[in-house]
């Protein structure tokens, strides 16, 4: 589920934004339905491009994608467009603050902790399972994702920078929107960039939350700890990381970065005409839509 204004961070961070980039990569074969119905398969080729499965895994980690799979769909889908409801009469009403965008941000964030949590024991059995060349394959991987990152928002001068990252933005603007007019990208545009430039310390989250997950790999196998000890391990290092907003070197960092892009979103609302808002309530529309046929098992 992947991002807003800042790709990085929503690889690991849900906010709003979480939210918007879902829906982004969900749509991009038309419909939330077919890509969902998919699901399994894609979260199977993404796990089997770090790490190599090998046969033996790849028929339990099948299963148990699938399992969790059936799980999210008979028991969250109608709460996601229940969300998405609120969001719309958010919409509708015309008024949005930026309180209420924090309120969804808050909401989505712990829907996305209640499914980390739920896979703790599929995330233990895959843990253990895992071998030192598929951790080493991880790690390049690792590597070529955070070179690919610097290449994308952190080359070029600090221009280039900011037009990489508006340009994200404005991606996600316009699948809720639809097209904006010249003078509403100027005005966005000023928006995005009076936000900080934080490139350089999103890097330094990845790849300490990458170094953690290594550790904690390299540790199951070294110590050859058994499934309860492995949950155990997992759950503090998910729990590190989705604490990691209120940690005291991060906090202020993570706090005035959540209030500046809930104030660029807030911007964007603002400005939009009323047939672009109709264009977001349609497109919410659709997926509440979808989210109640796929929560049926169509």
């Amino acid at each position: 589920m992947k991002k807003f204004n800042t790709p990085q961070h929503l690889i690991h961070r849900a906010r709003l934004l979480f939210l918007v980039a879902l829906m982004a990569m969900l749509s991009a074969c038309s419909t939330i339905r077919f890509t969902y119905n998919h699901g399994d398969t894609l979260l199977y080729w993404w796990l089997n491009a770090y790490i190599d499965l090998d046969s033996d895994q790849s028929d339990w980690v099948k299963k148990d994608i699938d399992n969790l799979f059936q799980w999210h769909r008979t028991t969250q889908l109608r709460d996601y467009a229940g969300l998405l409801a609120k969001m719309q009469r958010q919409l509708g009403d015309g008024n949005v603050t930026q309180e209420e965008l924090l309120a969804d941000y808050r909401d989505i964030k712990a829907r996305t902790e209640l499914l980390a949590y739920k896979a703790l024991p599929q995330l233990a059995d895959l843990a253990m399972s895992i071998k030192p060349d598929q951790i080493a394959q991880m790690e390049q991987k690792f590597a070529k994702n955070n070179d690919k990152f610097r290449k994308e928002f952190m080359s070029g001068s600090v221009e280039d920078q900011h037009k990489a990252r508006f340009k994200k933005a404005m991606d996600q603007f316009e699948l809720w929107f639809g097209s904006f007019s010249r003078e509403q990208e100027a005005q966005l545009r000023r928006a995005s960039d009076a936000r900080p430039l934080d490139n350089d310390v999103f890097l330094q989250e990845r790849v300490l939350r990458q170094k953690k997950i290594v550790a904690l790999l390299r540790r199951v196998h070294d110590q050859k700890l058994n499934k309860e000890q492995t949950m155990s391990a997992i759950h503090d290092l998910l729990r590190d990381m989705f604490g990691r907003m209120e940690s005291p070197e991060r906090k202020a960092f993570y706090d005035a970065y959540v209030d500046s892009t809930s104030k660029f979103i807030l911007s964007a609302i603002k400005l939009t005409t009323p047939q672009q808002k109709q264009h977001a309530q349609q497109r919410m529309q659709g997926w509440i839509n979808d989210f109640n046929a796929l929560a049926q098992g169509k």
